[in-house]
């Protein structure tokens, strides 16, 4: 593995047998999808990782919610990734029951910009 290289997420083999890899700007992206899906308490030995924000789906459907959604995902970014990325622009939508982040950024290694949209699906609670 080359410095530029990391190990994808999720973990997986490659077609020769070995670990898969990920170049720099897809480690980074997978980076950004772990930090603002994963609740915090979560990961054991990191009780603080992650945004939180799938919890506030359960929420009501208010302008209120959208903007606590927004900062939380924005703190998270900055939090666990400024020392790897500069966040742009950051935008939340939730449709239905599917979670729509949108995240502009700039790769500090490289100064690519870089803007992803990354969504979760089903999160209405079960009989709803």
């Amino acid at each position: 593995m080359t410095a530029d290289t990391h190990v994808a997420f999720p973990c997986a083999v490659d077609a020769r047998g070995r670990t898969a890899t990920a170049g720099h700007a897809a480690y980074v992206r997978q980076l950004v999808e772990q930090v603002l899906f994963t609740a915090p308490g979560e990961r054991v030995n990191r009780p603080t990782f992650g945004s939180g924000l799938t919890q506030l789906l359960f929420g009501p459907a208010e302008p209120s919610v959208a903007v606590a959604a927004r900062l939380t995902a924005q703190q998270a970014i900055q939090t666990w990734l400024g020392d790897v990325v500069v966040l742009d622009d950051l935008s939340v939508a939730a449709e239905e029951s599917t979670l729509r982040v949108t995240v502009a950024y700039t790769l500090v290694a490289t100064g690519e910009q870089v803007t992803v949209t990354l969504g979760r699906g089903t999160f209405a609670p079960a009989g709803a």
